[in-house]
């Protein structure tokens, strides 16, 4: 059995902020997502756009500083950087879906191995009633990167052969960003970018259920 231990949710943004390129224009979704805006390391500028109508919105404000008419699509408040606007949503979709964006960074209840995404119902009572503007964002991006717990609260792979929850895209997403390891999808399966120290291949694949190649 492998001895490791788990990224935080602050490691693991970190990890995805890292892996954005400089000048990058980026949508954080609803949950995890939105923690990558406060580890933009220094000296990288990355735009960062919020579903409901902003550009260039920055880290998380202070305590006490806090200004609930500048909130994110989680209904987070948000600071907002020099340079930076607000403006109708219908602009922000158009944005969205034309291919504005080089990245979107979303949760997911499952993804596949050849990165279909399953991220805005369960089917669960009291479940989020509509996709929302997911789908937009997995389709209209350059690149869809996934942000989650590699495992649910049972202990099951979210990361699986085949969806079964509502699709939200087929084959959109291209890196799975998770507290254990970070995978690429592709046409063929699943391939390692990198895992947690101590965590061996052979139990990742045993948590995951499926082959994830090495090179």
């Amino acid at each position: 059995m492998s001895s490791y231990q788990k990224r935080s949710k602050d490691e693991l943004a970190a990890r995805v902020a890292r892996d954005i390129h400089d000048g990058a224009y980026v949508n954080l979704g609803i949950g995890q997502p939105t923690l990558v805006a406060n580890h933009i390391p220094a000296g990288v500028e990355v735009v960062l756009q919020s579903e409901n109508g902003i550009l260039g919105m920055g880290p998380a404000p202070a305590a006490g500083a806090e200004d609930y008419d500048l909130i994110n699509a989680g209904k987070q408040p948000v600071t907002l950087l020099k340079g930076g606007a607000f403006f109708h949503h219908a602009d922000s979709f158009g944005m969205m879906r034309g291919g504005h964006l080089d990245i979107c960074v979303l949760g997911a209840f499952q993804v596949s191995a050849t990165g279909d995404l399953a991220n805005w119902s369960t089917g669960e009572p009291g479940a989020i009633p509509a996709v929302g503007g997911a789908m937009d964002l997995a389709i209209g991006a350059k690149q869809t990167w996934v942000m989650m717990d590699l495992l649910t609260k049972q202990g099951t792979s979210k990361v699986v052969d085949r969806c079964s929850y509502p699709l939200t895209g087929i084959a959109c997403v291209k890196r799975i960003y998770s507290d254990l390891a970070t995978l690429e999808c592709t046409p063929q399966g699943l391939k390692l970018i990198d895992k947690v120290e101590g965590l061996e291949h052979a139990e990742l694949e045993r948590l995951v259920g499926l082959p994830i190649a090495t090179a």
